[in-house]
């Protein structure tokens, strides 16, 4: 399997994404709102565009599907659930469908709702997995629920999810917010020094050669998955001095989405 993350140097900040066989040369187009770029890579590599798959519905995920099929005749995927926000989809995806690209990939869909409710997230049958989350998991950050998700939800899929994936899943998120999301999680929990010397790594660092993180990273610097630590709790207790004694994760996990959504 082969990767290819396309930084689209947009306002909202977008990754997309070319998973290629290597032994047919086919490739799968994740999100490609800059259908451009997307179709130069892959000519540039020599590759055949033949599937596009929406991870969910907002425009900046869906905005280059009618270009690059027009240009390639691929087809689209998308959650079962989004035949009525997506046009066009010629394969609904439900939880465990595998999606297969030319001999040696495959992508296994999982149903991730909480960003919206119709989210799908792949995750590929590797040595070392690669989870490609559009919004709902970002590196060291969570997505939010403003455009049609619920936190409840959102909760759910990292619990019961994304935290019971192998640690040495690679994580593909749909933007590259890592600074933003690692001066929340200091924000958070100040004594976490290993966030603070990731935020100095990445900084400064060239969207079209970012770091990728791992599952076991997002575990030691993402606030989303540290829902057991003092320090996140006693800050969590400022804002909210009713907070009970030994709060659960969902109260934990919840209070801090409610936080970022203004912070």
């Amino acid at each position: 399997m082969i990767i290819e993350q396309i930084w689209t140097g947009n306002d909202w900040r977008n990754f997309n994404y070319l998973i290629a066989c290597r032994e047919t040369g086919e490739a799968l187009a994740v999100d490609p709102l800059d259908w451009r770029k997307c179709l130069a890579k892959a000519r540039e590599r020599g590759w055949n565009i033949t599937q596009v798959v929406n991870t969910h519905e907002h425009h900046d995920h869906i905005g280059g599907n009618q270009p690059i099929i027009e240009a390639t005749g691929a087809k689209l995927l998308a959650h079962q659930n989004a035949v009525n926000t997506i046009r066009g989809i010629d394969v609904g995806l439900k939880p465990g469908d595998v999606v297969k690209v030319g001999h040696t990939v495959e992508l296994e869909a999982l149903d991730t709702p909480g960003h919206t409710m119709s989210h799908v997230c792949l995750l590929s049958h590797t040595d070392e997995p690669s989870l490609f989350s559009g919004d709902t998991l970002f590196n060291a950050g969570a997505g939010n629920c403003h455009g049609g998700g619920h936190p409840e939800h959102l909760y759910r899929t990292f619990i019961g999810q994304l935290d019971r994936l192998p640690d040495n899943t690679w994580i593909y998120p749909g933007h590259d917010y890592i600074v933003n999301n690692l001066r929340f999680t200091l924000d958070r929990e100040p004594d976490n020094e290993e966030a603070r010397g990731l935020l100095a790594q990445v900084e400064k660092q060239d969207p079209d050669r970012a770091l990728v993180t791992n599952l076991v990273l997002e575990k030691r610097v993402n606030t989303f998955f540290r829902l057991h630590s003092p320090s996140v709790i006693a800050k969590l207790r400022e804002s909210f001095p009713d907070l009970p004694h030994e709060p659960d994760a969902k109260t934990v996990f919840l209070k801090l989405r409610e936080l970022r959504n203004s912070w």
